[in-house]
């Protein structure tokens, strides 16, 4: 959702939380700098953590960062994960920054591009957790369905609406992307939003955020953050 759905790095089945666990194995890994590290903290740093800093750099690896700017310094941004571990950043010159804005579901027509993060139900429909409705000029963005980090089981499924209904559960909407078709329950409660193009004036101490980050030439980097405005913290 939102901004577009990133890879992952590859984790063992089962230990922990999935979006936790990634979180960490990419920071220890490319040897991110945690607030205050203890000299015994860093001799609990793997000797192969620099070997795995070089690998992942070339290739790209991305992974995707939620929580609170803690401070904010020209460059260098600070985030207070949501496993409560405070992240040291550097924000690329070419940051993409993106207003994520609250709109009624209203906004959703048929023919409207969504991405819409959600859990499996028993019935083999999907319960939202929240519905980006895309701009037209992101309409295509990573179109398909496919996991998602958030929550474990939870899914991403970025597709065109070909129907809506009302249900006693909320509306339905009828999701189709390529040669694929998903059936979303849309609950009262789950939050509709949009995105804009921003400028990094969008970026405040307190804000929360959801970002993008990679290891170019060795140093974590920020290069998409998507925040809200006047408190609106982005559902994912």
């Amino acid at each position: 959702m939102t901004n577009p759905e990133l890879r992952y790095p590859r984790r063992p089945h089962g230990e922990g939380d999935p979006a936790m666990l990634g979180r960490r194995t990419f920071l220890e890994a490319l040897g991110f700098a945690l607030a205050a590290p203890t000299a015994r903290a860093q001799s609990r740093v793997p000797s192969s953590a620099q070997a795995s800093a070089q690998a992942l750099a070339p290739s790209g690896e991305t992974v995707r960062l939620r929580g609170t700017i803690e401070a904010l310094l020209g460059d260098r941004l600070s985030l207070r994960g949501r496993d409560g571990r405070r992240i040291e950043l550097t924000l690329a010159r070419d940051l993409t920054v993106t207003e994520v804005y609250p709109v009624s579901f209203e906004t959703v027509q048929s023919g409207s591009f969504v991405g819409v993060g959600a859990m499996p139900q028993p019935d083999g429909t999907l319960r939202a957790i929240a519905v980006t409705v895309f701009p037209e000029s992101m309409r295509g963005t990573n179109e398909g369905h496919r996991p998602f980090s958030f929550l474990p089981q939870s899914t991403m499924t970025n597709a065109t609406v070909a129907g809506l209904a009302s249900a006693p559960e909320g509306r339905r909407m009828q999701l189709r992307y390529g040669d694929g078709e998903k059936t979303v329950v849309v609950p009262a409660e789950a939050p509709v939003v949009s995105l804009r193009p921003a400028t990094r004036e969008l970026l405040t101490v307190g804000a929360q955020v959801s970002l993008t980050a990679q290891a170019i030439e060795g140093v974590p980097t920020v290069t998409r953050i998507t925040a809200g405005r006047n408190g609106f913290a982005p559902p994912y």
